[in-house]
């Protein structure tokens, strides 16, 4: 009895009785019951045991449930465990037969992933328009979700098309498909508008861009940043700076403190932009304020809850009443924090207060002595300070830690031919 497993509330307490009643079935003492692993799926996923109930399917007898609903189940455990390659393999087995070629759900998933994915985002277009093509069979809303999808893969494909003309048609099929998307769903879905806005920003469309995340906002009623964000980064591509502000400013009235990370950030690059360097530095010095109760927050040990979002699943910390997120925004959090210090030193370079800069570095290497955006931020300390062979070194280590990190310094006739040499020598090694 010392080993015993003792449920602490209602939910676990059903999880255990399922999953005697399923070792019950594995043992031919009674029939089976497909009512048994709906409830226990419900259970183990509003309980953040997804890879339980992964371990539970794969023991089934064969034959309990269908081959095709046997490999999706397994792939949706996975992906909500962000294993999102093993979910993409076994989607790819389902969809290879004949007979699921065409299983829309399957498909919607895999181009999904295969969208954000720079190795398999062609498979993703493919596989979206597949999903496209099939989805006559579904809803107005999953017709409209492979519409999206599509836009999508497209959009993230247009970085490897060969030529302007490649480079357009691809940028023209994206946003035409994100606008069927968006009027098959009667402008309804908050993901569909959201990309949508994305794509007329990044093809300089800002009016539309404006209008289509005001909507968003509106349909979400304030309730998620990123819609504040993104209006605020629209006005200030615009030059609407003081507008911009302001969003940032309402949305941080309505949010809590744990949302308020990237909203002061924004604001702050905001003021920066303005020229409001003492007032950047406030807004930076609130960040880390907010930063630093999170952190200690989360190594508190406190009691963790969990918590399903829309998109992600999320472990909370339950104190005095008030929700917090936990180990899985820990590594945002330190990244934030990170970047935060890189900010506020290359404020104080601009305004040439070395010593405050050499501060702020030291606490990012704290953090993180591997960042090429640290030794790139090193690499503009020495070069305001016309250190030019420091300089020169820093930027190198940056390159070395990333080579793909593209270096900006408010001296392009030093770096650029400079930082090119090296980059060109580390690729050569």
């Amino acid at each position: 009895m010392g080993n015993a497993f003792v449920p602490k509330n209602n939910v676990e307490e059903a999880i255990l009785l399922l999953i005697i009643l399923l070792r019950k079935v594995s043992l031919k003492r009674i029939e089976w019951d497909s009512s048994i692993l709906d409830h226990l799926s419900f259970a183990l996923s509003i309980s953040g045991g997804l890879k339980g109930l992964a371990n539970q399917v794969e023991e089934l007898l064969p034959g309990a449930i269908g081959r095709k609903e046997w490999y999706h189940i397994l792939a949706l455990c996975y992906h909500g465990e962000g294993e999102d390659f093993t979910a993409l393999d076994l989607w790819k087995k389902l969809l290879k037969t004949r007979e699921d070629s065409t299983y829309l759900p399957a498909l919607l998933f895999v181009s999904k992933i295969c969208g954000v994915s720079s190795t398999y985002v062609e498979d993703g277009s493919s596989l979206a328009r597949r999903a496209v093509e099939n989805s006559h069979v579904g809803c107005d809303q999953l017709m409209g979700v492979a519409q999206c999808m599509l836009g999508i893969s497209l959009s993230a494909n247009c970085g490897s098309a060969v030529s302007d003309s490649e480079r357009v048609e691809r940028q023209s099929e994206a946003l035409k498909s994100l606008e069927n998307a968006a009027r098959t769903t009667k402008m309804l879905d908050p993901v569909i508008i959201y990309h949508l806005c994305i794509e007329n920003a990044e093809q300089r469309k800002l009016d539309a861009a404006l209008n289509h995340a005001k909507h968003l906002l509106k349909l979400e009623g304030g309730s998620n940043i990123r819609g504040w964000i993104l209006l605020a980064r629209i006005l200030s591509a615009q030059k609407c700076f003081p507008e911009a502000e302001t969003i940032i400013n309402a949305a941080l009235s309505q949010t809590g403190v744990w949302e308020q990370g990237e909203l002061l950030r924004t604001k702050a690059k905001l003021q920066i932009v303005q020229g409001l360097m003492k007032e950047a530095i406030e807004t930076y010095s609130q960040l880390l304020a907010v930063l630093q109760v999170q952190r200690k927050s989360l190594g508190s040990g406190k009691k963790l809850k969990m918590c399903s979002k829309r998109h992600r699943r999320t472990h909370m910390i339950v104190e005095n009443g008030i929700q917090m997120p936990a180990k899985e925004d820990r590594s945002h959090i330190q990244n934030l924090e990170l970047e935060t210090w890189h900010d506020l030193a290359s404020i104080y370079i601009k305004l040439s207060r070395w010593h405050d800069a050499e501060l702020c570095l030291s606490k990012s290497e704290a953090i993180s002595a591997f960042s090429a955006s640290r030794w790139h931020a090193a690499g503009l300390l020495h070069e305001a300070r016309d250190q030019r062979k420091e300089a020169l070194k820093a930027y190198g280590l940056a390159l070395e830690i990333d080579p793909t990190h593209v270096p900006r310094s408010p001296r392009p006739e030093f770096s650029d031919r400079w930082v090119a040499s090296l980059r060109l020598s580390y690729e050569a090694f």
